[in-house]
């Protein structure tokens, strides 16, 4: 072998060396990177005729294992979609109490609601008292405290989840259009065949983070463009020519294309519905369709869910309780609970609740009755009022029909007592999910119950499905991700290696030098 041929080899072998050295550092950089999956150096014998002539370097490659990854990308959808709707309903669980408490200890609702029984009880046994008078107010004030301060919890969280749900819509737009620019950047590169390994790591950084917010799917072309679709198929463009369009008619990356949305001040009578002119919470558009159904899973998911199914069946829930509460009261002859106007909201019930020979309907001025429910101002103004004279006849009645539980009581003989368990909310679509037919203390169990089997339904499947991501996360490092000790062996070995070609080089050059001596 030649000098010339030793030199270009150790040359070869140096340069090879450096590459594989830059690929291992970029590596270790990237190590914590979320999504980041590990580059290899491509490397191989360069032959000149059957004869070696050194080392060439190849393009750089991913350890992709695309089962693994699609697998965690879903994984990832639903541990933020739980993530999200159990941050957003924890602030409830300190409101709403605990039925399993002791009667009387929390603020529970049927807590209150024994308090102000418990009030009634001792009117009827000092019913000239003013203290006892007195008593059944402040336990009616302090229930409807309570009703309040859920309706309007719910009333926040479900703004929250508006505002979320907007905000979202542009991180997914963020991530599908630097999907786009990074895409056609790659296309351009392969075209040329040149290296696209960084590119493509950092298409799958976004990738990953795409994956928390909405439930998506992935494939790559034969080009290197990124086809990207929602859970059930449906496409999302990530630039405008995958949709026919001049990619000069946006700018990439951007937070507002391709979806398209905007914010609502959401209250109880406020709802989504696609298609209904009615609506008042907007959609989300793409391309001036609304798609909103087709994107679940995910934060924005979850939020979309909590905004339009979740709080709303909380609300319809609590109004019908309102509603309840008023109407049994006023049905044993104590008008003590009224809405805003001071009207008791039985009187505009025009439809026996319990016939269900005609469509489900929401009673009038139900939506939305648990944010105005007061006590009767004409017996906080004058308490005495509740036992006229010590009259306690009526306080006897409410006692034994209005905390009543056998049919006539939880019923009424037309069904006007029953509470509204369906035909809820502002569309009439809604359901509590339990029976009507009960009586005050037990559909108030049955609120809490229901509402806080919720909340803790939401909290343990985040830790099942957070258990899973992290058994994924794992598995997907071990495959695919970068273990820094290897590398950093690597790094020595590639040192070592470079050492020695470097020698191999320094010594053609000192024959070299020795040949040309011996010319002169």
């Amino acid at each position: 072998m030649g000098l010339t041929s030793s030199l270009s080899i150790a040359t070869s072998g140096l340069s090879a060396i450096e590459y594989q050295l830059a690929v291992t550092s970029e590596n270790v950089s990237n190590a914590g990177t979320a999504g980041y999956v590990r580059e290899n150096a491509t490397v191989t014998m360069a032959m000149a005729g059957h004869v070696g002539a050194g080392v060439k370097i190849g393009q750089t490659s991913l350890n992709v294992n695309t089962a693994l990854q699609t697998a965690l990308y879903s994984q990832n959808a639903q541990v933020a979609s739980l993530t999200a709707t159990s941050n957003s309903l924890a602030p409830l669980s300190s409101i709403q109490g605990s039925t399993s408490s002791d009667s009387g200890s929390t603020d529970t609702l049927s807590d209150e609601l024994g308090n102000v029984q418990n009030a009634l009880i001792s009117l009827t046994a000092t019913p000239l008292q003013s203290a006892s008078q007195s008593l059944v107010i402040s336990t009616a004030q302090s229930l409807t405290s309570t009703i309040h301060t859920l309706a309007a919890a719910y009333t926040d969280q479900r703004q929250a989840a508006e505002d979320n749900t907007v905000s979202t819509v542009s991180s997914i737009n963020s991530g599908l259009t630097q999907i786009g620019q990074l895409s056609k950047q790659i296309m351009n590169l392969k075209a040329l065949g040149s290296d696209t390994a960084d590119l493509e790591n950092q298409r799958l950084e976004v990738m990953s983070s795409l994956s928390s917010d909405l439930s998506v799917t992935f494939s790559e072309t034969s080009n290197g463009d990124m086809v990207v679709r929602t859970a059930d198929g449906t496409e999302l463009p990530t630039r405008p020519d995958q949709i026919g369009q001049s990619d000069s008619t946006v700018a990439l990356p951007t937070s507002t294309w391709p979806l398209s949305t905007s914010g609502a001040a959401v209250t109880s009578a406020m709802y989504y519905k696609a298609g209904d002119t009615n609506a008042q919470i907007p959609g989300i558009t793409l391309a001036g369709k609304d798609i909103t159904s087709h994107l679940t899973g995910g934060t924005l998911g979850a939020n979309i869910t909590l905004r339009d199914v979740t709080y709303p069946k909380m609300q319809a829930q609590l109004d019908s309780f309102s509603y309840t509460l008023a109407s049994r009261f006023s049905n044993a002859g104590l008008s003590l609970f009224t809405d805003g106007t001071g009207a008791v909201p039985l009187s505009s019930a025009t439809l026996p609740l319990s016939d269900t020979t005609k469509a489900a309907t929401t009673p009038a001025g139900l939506v939305g009755l648990s944010s105005t429910l007061t006590v009767s101002s004409s017996y906080v103004n004058t308490p005495s009022s509740l036992a006229t004279n010590g009259d306690v006849t009526t306080i006897a009645a409410v006692l034994s029909t209005a905390f009543g539980t056998s049919s006539d009581d939880v019923s009424g003989s037309d069904g006007s007592l029953a509470a509204p368990s369906t035909g809820l909310g502002p569309t009439g679509s809604l359901s509590t999910g339990y029976s009507g037919t009960q009586g005050l203390v037990a559909l108030a169990t049955a609120l809490t119950s229901d509402q806080g089997a919720t909340i803790g339904q939401a909290s343990d499947d985040l830790t099942s499905a957070t258990s899973v991501q992290t058994t994924l996360q794992t598995t997907v490092t071990n495959v695919s991700g970068v273990d820094v000790n290897n590398e950093m062996s690597n790094i020595v070995a590639l040192q070592n290696a470079y050492a020695a070609n470097a020698k191999v080089v320094t010594a053609v050059q000192s024959m070299f030098s020795a040949l040309l001596n011996a010319i002169d």
